[in-house]
């Protein structure tokens, strides 16, 4: 890229959010952690600095600082919250713990002309047990909330901002704006990042990565994997070798509807192997969810090794890796946070992996994902299906997997999810749309009546989620005859369950898959 926006990240919650948000401004733009090497950054000839907000109070032992490099550079710098603190204590300014912390929805007044924040009244989202008690030289406080005297500062003639909200979470409504402002206005950069300019990018990039060498392609049926595999054909054509592992643990009717989209959409050549009965067996007696993740990566790399040995063995294995995959992976380039799970395609691969791997969504996030995929012109219907995690449904049935056991889950997900689609539930077109939804089968029995018989058997768990991001999201308000109708239909349809539940957790506390 010719230009980027540079985001440091303190160790916040938010942090990808803001990379989110930045994109959504058309404008390119990496996370990094906060002491990342200079030159790596400096690469990347960046417009301006953000940085996120952090869990630390500057003046802690060992809490994250701004480098020098950063200041030094002279670019527009906009402090978010504990970035806000840092710039602040970095610069001169005094950082010390507020009498009343602010968590939550707040009112920050802004009664002064700046760049950043027009003057008027602005609902944010506050998350800080912190407050600046003293602003540095040059800096201007433009804004305050009723605990915070200094909600927002400015010094305008060095370009350097600070904000205790944050912008970047749905909370803030005008968060989005103040961002465009800062990266466009302030940063001068131009709203280049598109669709069309990531597919001429990513292009170039398999080419120069690949040269004239065969390129084998992992197809899951999934969104991340088929727009990954549509932009490599478009890199390489005939050099790309598609193949489709059937692991048995995918939803109904997938292999089928994955043949028929890439053959007919694509015209590209896809080898597809039958590996049920190979997963299945090394999954025998395994309950613990990070160990199926390793075994179904392992397996599954080591069946492709199988595949590339009869076509040659290519050197270089394509991957929709895209990047909440190695948000919650923590890969170790871009991110010091907690490890959440691991993913087959970025944390669970086997040590003597023989691939060098291609990811060309790697730093996508899913809307970007999906928007790429319509410019690449796969069909509507395969850019916006539900997201599947890619170990499938091994993660979705809890406790031991056995074939039985995953017929049933099949059949209880594929009636609750034509039963929202009849609903109108999943029309992209709605604002209240369902982002994600799927049936968990539960290792949990319980006693039923059925036909006035006794029954002790197994419990589905129903899983429906909003979301703008995958990063965050709350449960679906389901009507409850809807709920009652799918029910139903599953106790009296799928063998071996007697009873159904509805999950009403939000992200976080939990993950949207269970395991």
């Amino acid at each position: 890229m010719s230009e980027a926006i540079i985001i440091l990240d303190f160790g916040s919650q938010y942090s990808q959010l803001i990379a989110r948000r930045v994109r959504e401004a058309q404008v390119y733009c990496e996370l990094f952690p906060w002491d990342a090497p200079a030159e790596k950054i400096l690469a990347l000839n960046p417009k301006g600095f953000i940085l996120s907000g952090g869990p630390l109070s500057v003046y802690e032992p060992g809490a994250p600082y701004i480098p020098d490099y950063v200041l030094e550079s002279g670019l527009p710098i906009l402090g978010i919250c504990y970035g806000m603190q840092a710039l602040t204590h970095a610069l001169g300014g005094k950082v010390a713990a507020a009498v009343s912390r602010e968590y939550g929805p707040a009112l920050v007044e802004t009664n002064s002309e700046n760049p950043l924040l027009p003057p008027g009244s602005y609902a944010v989202w506050m998350s800080h047990g912190d407050r600046i008690e003293s602003m540095p030289a040059g800096f201007e406080a433009v804004g305050f909330s009723a605990n915070s005297p200094i909600a927002v500062m400015c010094d305008a003639q060095h370009k350097r901002f600070g904000v205790q909200f944050h912008p970047e979470v749905h909370h803030t409504p005008r968060g989005k704006e103040i961002l465009q402002r800062f990266v466009v206005d302030i940063c001068g950069c131009s709203p280049s990042w598109t669709p069309e300019s990531i597919i001429q990018q990513e292009m170039e990039r398999i080419r120069r990565q690949v040269g004239q060498e065969p390129v084998l392609v992992a197809v899951s049926g999934g969104v991340d994997s088929s727009v990954a595999t549509a932009l490599a054909y478009r890199a390489v054509g005939e050099q790309l070798i598609a193949v489709f592992v059937d692991t048995g643990m995918l939803r109904q009717g997938e292999r089928q509807q994955v043949e028929t989209a890439f053959r007919a959409s694509l015209g590209a050549h896809l080898i597809v192997v039958d590996a049920r009965e190979t997963f299945l067996n090394a999954l025998k007696g395994v309950t613990d969810p990070e160990q199926k993740r390793r075994i179904i990566g392992e397996t599954f790399i080591r069946t492709f090794e199988e595949q590339a040995r009869q076509v040659g063995k290519p050197r270089f294995l394509i991957q929709g890796t895209i990047y909440p995959d190695v948000v919650e992976s923590s890969a170790p380039d871009r991110a010091k946070a907690q490890r959440i799970k691991t993913h087959h395609n970025v944390g669970g691969l086997p040590s003597d992996l023989s691939f060098e791997l291609v990811e060309p969504l790697r730093y996508l996030f899913k809307d970007e994902v999906r928007a790429v995929g319509e410019a690449l012109g796969l069909p509507t219907a395969l850019v916006w299906r539900q997201p599947f995690p890619g170990p499938g449904l091994a993660v979705r049935c809890l406790g031991e997997i056995t074939a039985p056991r995953l017929d049933s889950l099949r059949a209880a997900d594929a009636i609750f999810t034509s039963e929202l689609e009849r609903a109108g539930l999943l029309d992209r077109a709605r604002s209240d749309r369902i982002g994600q939804a799927f049936a968990v089968l539960l290792p949990v029995r319980s006693v039923g009546v059925m036909g006035d018989q006794r029954t002790y058997q197994e419990a589905v768990a129903l899983r429906a989620i909003t979301t703008e991001d995958y990063m965050t999201a709350d449960w679906a308000r389901l009507p409850y005859d809807l709920l009652a109708q799918i029910a139903n239909r599953i106790v009296n349809e799928v063998p071996g369950v007697n009873r159904v539940v509805f999950d009403v957790t939000s992200k976080p506390p939990a993950t949207i898959e269970w395991e």
